[in-house]
């Protein structure tokens, strides 16, 4: 899976068009992206260039935020806001694997 993956899995099956869906998402100019830029991010040739292109698609396709930050490979804007100290971060690393591979 990739982020791209999952955007493309959202939008067929909320029956939306790649074009109908770039004019859904809005840079931070207001302006809505491409869609060839979304046909780049859909086939991991790009991948979203701001938080604020993160939280567009997660709202527009319904998909929660922390699902697209981990599949773009991003930490959102208040976690990067907030740095911790190397033990936590080993601490959140760790719950987080844990986490994930169910044990």
């Amino acid at each position: 899976m990739s982020f791209g993956r999952v955007v493309a899995e959202a939008r067929k099956k909320l029956g939306l068009s790649q074009k109908e869906l770039a004019t859904k998402i809005f840079k931070e100019d207001g302006e809505p992206i491409s869609p060839q830029y979304l046909n780049d991010i859909e086939h991991d040739r790009r991948s979203p260039s701001s938080d604020h292109i993160i939280e567009q698609f997660s709202k527009v396709l319904g998909i929660k935020p922390e699902v697209l930050y981990y599949w773009a490979g991003k930490f959102p804007k208040d976690i990067k806001e907030n740095p911790a100290d190397e033990a936590k971060v080993v601490r959140a690393y760790t719950a987080f694997r844990k986490a994930i591979k169910g044990k």
